[in-house]
């Protein structure tokens, strides 16, 4: 199962496993846990079990078939570093964005622990970029957990905002992206919280990336709701695109 994404950031999503469990408030409206419940209404096959983590093994080596280089997001219905997820499994993974250097693999996870456990045993080339998700001042230790790693491109994912993120520590860290929630309970993100963050990426030398303000009648990553202070969407420098909007 692989598609092409609205996700701003990437080009497309990939999803060798599928479904997760709230492990923090940024889980709490998750937009992954409301598309998996439409597509078992819809009757989908790999959503026969709503949510529950499912490994999709004959999916594991579908980028080996794509020739064009694509920048990929990685389990965008799950996370990949998931306690239900076998080593065995995620190795398989693993290896197989090794065998693909002509893809940029994104993954995102919740579970740093889990991460930084295993980071010794895993491959590291420059097209794997590992990330962690920090949506307010409680889970700091994540970018902690992430630092330790050996991975050559470090991000975070600030989305949903849900908090002011003051005192950042960026060493090692390569990209930062930005946030609101969107959906129907979406939860207010303060402009501020996301200028803090800008000025702290911009005094670091850290890429900076302005996804969306978010709110209930979000239109994604519109440029034109967001403040012109903040329309800066770049990309590590020398990895991929780098570019800066307005």
């Amino acid at each position: 199962m692989a598609t092409n994404s609205r996700i701003e950031w990437t080009e497309m999503t990939w999803n060798p496993v599928t479904g997760c469990t709230k492990v923090s408030q940024g889980c709490k409206n998750c937009y992954a846990e409301r598309m998996a419940g439409r597509l078992k209404a819809m009757g989908s096959e790999r959503y026969r079990n709503g949510f529950q983590v499912m490994m999709h093994g004959d999916l594991v080596s579908l980028p080996r078939t794509w020739k064009r280089g694509r920048m990929v997001f990685v389990n965008s219905m799950s996370d990949l570093f998931h306690e239900d997820v076998p080593d065995g499994f995620l190795k398989s993974v693993f290896q197989t964005m090794l065998d693909c250097p002509q893809h940029i693999f994104q993954i995102l996870t919740k579970r740093s622990e889990r991460l930084r456990a295993l980071a010794m045993e895993l491959p590291w080339p420059e097209n794997i970029w590992m990330g962690v998700s920090v949506e307010d001042g409680r889970v700091l230790r994540r970018i902690e957990d992430l630092q330790a790693t050996p991975a050559r491109v470090r991000f975070l994912s600030c989305e949903p905002l849900i908090g002011p993120l003051d005192k950042l520590v960026l060493r090692g860290i390569d990209w930062v992206i930005v946030g609101g929630e969107s959906g129907p309970r979406a939860r207010p993100m303060n402009p501020l919280w996301a200028g803090s963050v800008l000025r702290q990426c911009k005094s670091a030398g850290v890429a900076f990336f302005m996804k969306q303000m978010g709110g209930k009648q979000s239109k994604g990553g519109d440029l034109n709701v967001i403040p012109p202070r903040l329309r800066v969407r770049q990309y590590p420098v020398g990895r991929a695109w780098n570019q800066i909007a307005a």
